[in-house]
């Protein structure tokens, strides 16, 4: 069987993105499918997402593998890089190569740490959404040719679809607050790290394949990501999970 085309990705990435209203969406691995869909359909190494409280503190951030996600966290801690300056303004940040003099005075901390991880440049594209900002996507190269006009516009069109998933997502369920809603992603961020350490430790393998044994699992059983990372905990999962001998 031959690999789907990129126009047969590029448009199932769009209805993933838009498939939102279903049972147990689960916001983490949508955020991760975003960032995957982005690492293969644009000219990017790899890929973060920062979700937000509108006008409000970051409240979860996802990326591409977990090397980009703790650069991620470190800019939400240091309060600086382009997805801090791309969720604050609600407008993106055009590419910026991490050794100009620019990006490292906006960004003292960020841009030597993101150098260090072997990005050349960044993009940042905002999740909005008629003036409601609710988080920012930011696209990492390690190119010396900047990224096409058509690859911005496609990034930006992959953020937008996002963003509308996510706000029907919760607008379908506004009984719930956002804040709320929010929360419970928080919650569930937690319990999905430990369990990506449990499973890496027991299985002896990284974090990153960790992670993507439990979404594969979690995939194939239409089972929410929190529900497989619970089983990992308690060690009910099943077989081919947690035991080394064996692959999802």
């Amino acid at each position: 069987m031959t690999d789907p085309s990129r126009e047969e990705r590029l448009a199932t990435a769009f209805v993933e993105l838009a498939d939102t209203l279903v049972k147990d969406f689960d916001v983490i691995a949508f955020l991760h499918q975003l960032t995957e869909h982005c690492v293969d359909l644009l000219d990017v190494r790899a890929a973060g997402v920062v979700l937000a409280l509108p006008h409000g503190p970051v409240v979860d951030v996802a990326a591409s593998d977990e090397n980009t996600r703790r650069l991620e966290l470190a800019g939400v801690e240091w309060d600086e890089g382009p997805c801090h300056d791309c969720y604050r303004r609600g407008t993106s940040v055009a590419e910026e190569r991490l050794d100009d003099a620019d990006a490292q005075v906006r960004w003292p901390r960020f841009a030597p740490q993101a150098r260090q991880a072997g990005f050349t440049s960044v993009v940042a594209a905002p999740l909005q959404l008629r003036g409601q900002v609710i988080g920012a996507l930011n696209l990492f190269r390690d190119q010396t040719h900047p990224l096409a006009p058509a690859g911005l516009r496609l990034g930006q069109a992959l953020a937008d679809t996002a963003t509308i998933g996510i706000l029907q997502q919760w607008a379908a369920h506004e009984h719930r607050s956002v804040i709320g809603q929010l929360q419970q992603a928080l919650d569930s961020r937690v319990i999905i790290e430990q369990a990506k350490g449990a499973l890496s430790n027991r299985r002896q393998i990284d974090v990153d394949e960790a992670f993507r044994l439990m979404r594969r699992y979690a995939r194939e059983r239409r089972a929410p990501l929190t529900a497989v990372a619970l089983q990992v905990l308690d060690g009910t999962a099943e077989g081919p999970l947690l035991d080394p001998g064996t692959s999802t």
